[in-house]
């Protein structure tokens, strides 16, 4: 939380001015029981009408003055939140950025969410309420016992057993409530992901009937988190009645106190309605401050969570002003290449690949299939560097992938992921991903090799069509030709398609495979399919089972001398002749 501090120090006059101006009306607020005390022994008692009007004069003017005191703070203290953090939330949103899959992977989506909304919020209140209140409330409670004192010290008395009651009340809710606060943030985050869930799948949820089980499990969570945050605010609830309770006794104490004393003349009727004014300043503020704490314990714990998301470092040795190009080994150097490469997954118990190696020439046309879960998808995110190998190297034309700037490689590939993402927008902006200065003419290619010009030429606007979030007014198979077409515009040396015709059908898989063959600067290209018909065409297919290679070669050899591959295709075409 101290780190997060720092960008509150851009705004060191707003929070100078916003306390000061806090500070005069604190002030002005301990004026005004003077002043009701002098219009009731001075004005009232000599029938001096002329001096009450005068006084209520003066009462309305210190109320004008403490009003734009109490608005110039506001403003100062919301200038200074708002825009220290504000700068929290720039530097959270670019290190989530700059996480590996790994460190997203361990942090977790949900929770990523919750602290960049609600936690960042929560921040901003608490800097927000500091500095407005947290001056304020301990000088009206210190200056009201002061103001008493000087007007009564026998009667004043009462106020030094009050307000150290008042205290051990208020900050003992204070303690035992902060730890609670804790685990109602921790219950929410398990409520965002149940609801981030849900969202993202009702399709399937829907298709499989579970509405029931997932409204089920959502009430469970929800039900934790309400019965915590009951619980808490039953504690925090006691607050306001306790503290009532005492001050009630307070002012009879003081009443029973001070009543001798106006028998014999000793204190007068206004300086008794002073010090009640005083007791009453004293139990608004010790509530204020009561509240500002719990705030500002629930934005310090809220900062350490999102400092603790700062403090995760991004898992990978990003290279600057690295080298922008690869090596220049010559016309015989592979395009990529795996030496011996292992890759074990953060916390997981085994290896999810292991001794990968191979060489691929510019040019090539490389297939990798497997059974689910044989590391396929694992091999290929290796490539442009989205996890780091554990053993071995990965090169990309001749040179490491970690010699790289990251923008730098990943310019030379270009991805069509296992899901189709489209983002909310237009064709056009969608695809212009790939390349931002792409033109209508390289998008209209683009699309027409990715078998998807027929359907965008029959949507309105055509390459100005809405996409809307998530690409849902698209179908499946045109989700998948879209994120094609958006790799294919950047003409990248190296394209990779991570199982991107899976939604498409046998004719459409074929005319995109014969289109991919035909490009103009032959690409390598990377093709993970469930299919052996839509990578038989390859130079080299891989074959994976349990993350380790069980064969190498191309169509016709590994039915030869691949079980494995063998299976898989007989699986497929029913032992049909090959």
């Amino acid at each position: 939380m101290k780190y997060l501090l720092k960008y509150l120090g851009k705004y060191k006059l707003e929070s100078f001015f916003a306390p000061f101006f806090k500070l005069l009306e604190a002030c002005f607020d301990l004026i005004v029981p003077i002043v009701v005390k002098s219009i009731i022994d001075v004005g009232i008692a000599n029938g001096d009408n002329a001096y009450v009007v005068k006084s209520c004069i003066l009462l309305v003017a210190l109320g004008v003055v403490g009003l734009v005191c109490a608005v110039t703070a506001q403003y100062f203290a919301a200038r200074a939140a708002v825009g220290s953090v504000t700068g929290i939330r720039h530097e959270l949103f670019s290190h989530l950025q700059r996480l590996s899959y790994t460190e997203t992977d361990s942090i977790g989506t949900s929770s990523m969410i919750t602290r960049m909304t609600s936690d960042i919020n929560q921040v901003q209140t608490g800097i927000n309420m500091t500095l407005r209140l947290f001056l304020r409330s301990p000088i009206i409670v210190f200056g009201a016992m002061i103001m008493a004192f000087t007007i009564n010290a026998r009667s004043a008395l009462t106020f030094t057993v009050l307000v150290p009651v008042l205290a051990i009340i208020v900050f003992g809710i204070i303690l035992a409530g902060i730890p609670l606060y804790r685990k109602v943030q921790s219950k929410l985050d398990r409520v965002t992901a149940i609801t981030r869930e849900n969202l993202s799948g009702t399709r399937v949820i829907r298709a499989f009937n579970k509405e029931d089980d997932e409204i089920r499990e959502f009430d469970e969570a929800n039900k934790e988190h309400t019965s915590v945050q009951n619980f808490t605010g039953k504690i925090t609830a006691l607050m306001n009645p306790l503290t009532y309770v005492c001050v009630n006794l307070g002012i009879v104490a003081l009443i029973y106190v001070a009543a001798p004393d106006i028998d014999n003349g000793s204190m007068t009727q206004g300086e008794l309605v002073a010090m009640y004014n005083y007791m009453s300043q004293i139990l608004v503020e010790l509530v204020k401050l009561a509240n500002t704490i719990f705030t500002v314990t629930k934005a310090v714990a809220c900062g350490n969570r999102i400092q603790a998301v700062l403090d995760t470092p991004a898992g990978m040795e990003i290279k600057r002003n690295a080298e922008k190009t690869g090596a220049d080994c010559g016309i015989n150097c592979p395009a990529v290449e795996f030496k011996n490469v292992s890759l074990k997954y953060r916390s997981a118990g085994a290896q999810t690949l292991s001794g990968i190696d191979f060489s691929v020439k510019p040019g090539m046309t490389v297939g990798i299939i497997g059974g689910t879960g044989a590391g396929k998808t694992s091999l290929v995110n290796m490539i442009p560097r989205f996890y780091d190998a554990t053993q071995g190297e990965v090169r990309v034309f001749g040179k490491n992938v970690n010699g790289y700037e990251l923008k730098e490689l990943r310019k030379l590939i270009g991805i069509v992921p296992q899901k189709a993402v489209l983002f909310k927008g237009t064709i056009r902006s969608n695809l212009k991903w790939g390349k931002e200065d792409a033109t209508d003419e390289e998008m209209w290619k683009a699309l027409e090799i990715a078998q998807a010009r027929d359907f965008v030429e029959q949507k309105d606007g055509k390459l100005d069509a809405e996409v809307k979030q998530n690409g849902r007014n698209f179908s499946g198979g045109q989700r998948q030709r879209l994120c094609i077409a958006r790799a294919l515009v950047s003409r990248a040396p190296i394209l990779i398609f991570d199982d991107s015709s899976s939604a498409l059908d046998y004719a459409t898989d074929a005319r995109l495979r014969r289109a991919l063959a035909s490009l103009d600067y032959s690409p390598t290209v990377f093709i993970i399919s469930q299919r052996t018909s839509s990578i038989s065409h390859a130079d080299m297919i891989i074959v994976l089972e349990d993350g380790e290679f069980v064969g190498k070669g191309s169509h016709e050899e590994l039915l030869e001398s691949c079980p494995v591959y063998k299976e898989i295709y007989d699986s497929q075409f029913m032992g049909a002749t090959r």
